[in-house]
């Protein structure tokens, strides 16, 4: 095969996007050693880092120093919340996302992956059309290209954004707590917010068109979820249309929904997921093919049906989580490379919702299990139960255990590991392991947990199903 001859400067990879999926296959790529050089049209890190994942769990942090703050008597301690400047909150927000910013800007000099700030644009012959930032244009030809631009918020028709009406873009640039909020959405976004926004002391209330919040949750740790909004008096409208609103004079809005129902807010949050971002991406003269949906179209291994040019993140149609992202980065990089990969097992990848309390999982929820054709051994143990979920005044929760059962009658395999409570996002590591080791319930009974720790609930449910137990 011919190459074609060019004048743009030639990379082994050229990556379009800066966020988590783009970084990640740039850095992969250069620590590989290819020559890399990395396109991005606003600030490195993109959404997750800039307006997503981190600055959104920042605020959740300042919510959870305040209900610390207000339950402090609880642990003897003599401590009054006499307000919240928000102001400080997003100062401290900002530094965080600048800090973790230039470690990633030092990370393309580290590595020696050219940095292009500019808007990329892919042509025929693998060539990228920059519109630099600063003017003027550049062109740069890869062996390879990863397309990683990302995801935009998804609007309702009458909700754009401006004044109260704010997508999670905008509503991490507030400066001040809304008094009276409205959340447009009960999925794993809309509820963070609803989350951290009652537990900085507004009137919250969401409202979903499906029939409960949070639908792709195992029943058993959704209900706690929804018990636990309640306690925060969080205003929970399932089943309705949200039908426009009517801006107020005091600079809010009433929201209209229902049948004929209307709500006063100071603020919406529009949190009804988001769309691929590939409106720059130009994509004439090459085979990429986009979905009707808005996605690039990929094969297991994130190769688009263009030779030699891949998609990974939000672009295409797979969880919309920055560590998916990752893991599609190095997918597409080790492909690239002709090196032994395996696709990334979408089933089992990792969950996290950052909410209060935290929901984690990994595996098939029992009733998708159960329509998957497997015959399930079910265990599931509350946190209150857990000697250091008691210590640290965090006892609402559960771990539901989902496992093949044997010929015999004993739990076999594990198939899925969820939980709700106290800092599970970060417990969940071991009930990944298992679901993706495909390891069964004999072998990892006999891991042995600290005590006290709250990862012991973890080891007490996979004990319980081998029909014996200690605390359980």
């Amino acid at each position: 095969m011919l190459e074609v001859v060019s004048t743009a400067e030639q990379f082994d990879l050229v990556v379009i996007g800066g966020g988590p999926g783009g970084y990640a296959a740039a850095f992969y790529g250069a620590s590989a050693g290819l020559n890399v050089a990395l396109i991005e049209r606003d600030t490195i890190g993109g959404t997750c880092l800039n307006r997503g994942c981190i600055p959104a769990k920042a605020f959740l942090e300042t919510a959870a120093v305040n209900r610390h703050v207000m339950h402090a008597a609880d642990f003897g301690i003599n401590a009054k919340a006499t307000g919240i400047d928000f102001g400080v909150a997003q100062k401290r927000k900002q530094t965080i996302v600048n800090t973790l910013v230039k470690g990633l800007t030092g990370l393309t000099k580290s590595k020696k992956v050219t940095y292009i700030l500019g808007t990329g644009s892919l042509g025929a012959n693998r060539t990228v059309s920059v519109q630099l930032s600063a003017g003027g244009t550049q062109e740069v030809q890869g062996r390879n290209i990863v397309l990683a631009a990302g995801s935009v918020p998804r609007t309702i028709p009458g909700f754009s954004a401006g004044g109260p009406i704010m997508t999670s873009d905008e509503v991490l640039m507030l400066d001040k707590i809304p008094a009276r909020i409205a959340v447009i959405g009960g999925g794993a976004i809309g509820c963070e917010f609803a989350s951290t926004f009652a537990d900085l002391g507004s009137t919250v209330t969401i409202l979903e068109g499906l029939p409960k919040i949070l639908p792709g949750l195992d029943p058993d740790v959704a209900a706690v979820v929804v018990k636990s909004f309640k306690k925060k008096n969080i205003d929970i409208r399932t089943g309705v249309k949200v039908n426009g609103h009517e801006p107020t004079a005091n600079g809010g809005t009433t929201v209209l929904f229902g049948e004929g129902e209307r709500l006063d807010v100071d603020a919406v949050i529009v949190s009804v997921g988001r769309k691929p971002f590939t409106d720059h991406l130009g994509l004439t003269g090459t085979g990429v093919k986009v979905t009707d949906r808005g996605f690039v179209d990929v094969d297991g291994f994130c190769l688009t049906s263009e030779p030699g040019v891949y998609a990974v993140g939000d672009l295409i149609n797979t969880p919309q989580l920055a560590h998916v992202a990752y893991a599609e980065a190095i997918v597409a990089i080790k492909h690239m490379r002709g090196e032994k990969v395996y696709p990334v097992m979408y089933d089992r990848v990792p969950w996290a919702i950052y909410c209060h309390p935290e929901v984690a999982w990994s595996g098939p929820s029992e009733g998708e299990a159960r329509a998957k054709g497997h015959d399930v051994v079910v265990a599931k143990h509350q946190f209150r139960a857990n000697s250091r979920a008691m210590i640290i005044g965090e006892a609402e929760g559960l771990v539901k255990i989902i496992a093949k059962r044997n010929a015999d009658g004993t739990a076999g395999q594990v198939l899925g590991v969820h939980m709700v409570g106290p800092w599970v996002t970060e417990q969940l590591s071991g009930g990944y392991l298992a679901v993706n080791w495909e390891a069964t319930v004999e072998e990892i009974s006999e891991f042995i947990m600290p005590h006290p720790s709250l990862s012991e609930l973890f080891g007490e449910t996979v004990m319980s199903l081998t029909g014996r137990s200690i605390n359980a």
